[in-house]
């Protein structure tokens, strides 16, 4: 095999054939769904046959010690016709012990075993690192970035459950679930079985399908307020109290969505300073709002129902919500009246509070 290279986990499982083979293999990163999906192939590919499982050490960090991983890694293999294969699993602690037979490993593995090491963190400018850069195979686990994350989606549904995936329906799933690529695959597996094998899961499926009741009413809480319906809005918060959720939680539920129209005011307000002009369709965009058209066009009647004025003041209610649930007011009675006040502002017509539009 060619000397390896770090590479994200996504391009490694495009084609795992082109990149394994490494006698010192690292991964590492925040997704362990990522994790558990390269771990699989690696292990697949040095095993080998049915026989596997009796080439394979799991060892968890803190019981690892560097003398056993290499008698382990030394072992000749007696059933299979693969490697013997030593993982390590959170092994940061294991890496910071061993730093130094490490980088000397790297440089010269055992001929007969595969190493593995699955840590959290693997900062690039270690020796370790480069050894294992230049001489086995580092992959990057880390969450992908929005875009990259769409792409999955799509690939993933039709590929492990044989249903394709609309665009927009990929949008509004990933604007729902938390960027989680396990919660994902659950929601998309479900989503499959709703639309049928070889079906579209299309936007209407995901309106319906996702999410629990309790995510759907705090965001029928959150559009009651923004369209100006503040007993609404407090009438849907009051259930989600009811039902056992806490002020904290719903906070940091509609904390998201609020910051970005705070972007979007900015957005705005820098534009307009530059002698630029920025329509709301442009703002809410680059915020991060989606852009099919009728979220879109939910989001130009919200952002227009706050008003300039108190879209910059989000931030700061927001801030000031969440130090005072924190603190003055963690209390649960106190907890509720703070989040109720931020519900009111953000619910009745700006004039009435003295936010009117400039």
């Amino acid at each position: 095999m060619a000397k390896a290279k770090s590479l994200h986990a996504l391009d490694f499982l495009k084609d795992p054939a082109a990149h394994t083979g490494a006698a010192f293999c690292v991964v590492f990163g925040d997704e362990p769904f990522l994790k558990r999906q390269v771990l699989v192939e690696l292990q697949s590919a040095a095993l080998g046959d049915d026989d596997a499982e009796f080439s394979l050490t799991t060892l968890e960090s803190r019981h690892a010690e560097w003398r056993d991983v290499v008698d382990e890694l030394s072992t000749l293999v007696l059933f299979g016709s693969g490697k013997r294969v030593v993982l390590i699993e959170e092994a940061d602690d294991f890496v910071s012990r061993y730093r130094s037979q490490l980088e000397e490993y790297a440089a010269q593995p055992a001929p007969g075993g595969v190493l593995m090491l699955e840590v959290r963190s693997w900062p690039s400018n270690t020796r370790v690192y480069k050894a294992v850069a230049a001489e086995g195979l580092a992959v990057d686990c880390n969450a992908p970035k929005e875009a990259q994350l769409l792409r999955w989606m799509t690939s993933w549904s039709k590929k492990q459950h044989r249903a394709k995936l609309d665009p927009v329906a990929a949008e509004m799933l990933l604007d729902q679930v938390e960027p989680h690529m396990g919660l994902l695959d659950q929601e998309l597996a479900k989503l499959a079985l709703v639309a049928g094998e070889g079906e579209t899961i299309t936007p209407e499926i995901v309106e319906q399908a996702v999410g629990t009741w309790r995510t759907k009413t705090t965001w029928d809480m959150l559009d009651a307020a923004l369209a100006g319906n503040g007993r609404g809005a407090l009438e849907q918060f009051d259930r989600l109290i009811l039902s056992g959720e806490t002020p904290l939680a719903v906070l940091g539920q509609i904390a998201f969505t609020l910051r970005r129209f705070a972007a979007a005011t900015r957005i705005i307000e820098q534009a307009e300073r530059s002698r630029q002009r920025v329509n709301l369709t442009q703002a809410l965009s680059e915020a991060g709002f989606k852009t099919w058209p009728a979220a879109m066009q939910k989001a130009e009647a919200q952002l227009r129902h706050l008003g300039r004025r108190r879209g910059a003041k989000i931030y700061a209610w927001l801030r000031e919500a969440d130090l005072a649930l924190k603190g003055s007011a963690s209390q649960p009675n106190r907890a509720r009246l703070e989040l109720e006040k931020l519900i009111v502002l953000l619910g009745v017509k700006a004039e009435l509070v003295g936010l009117g539009r400039r």
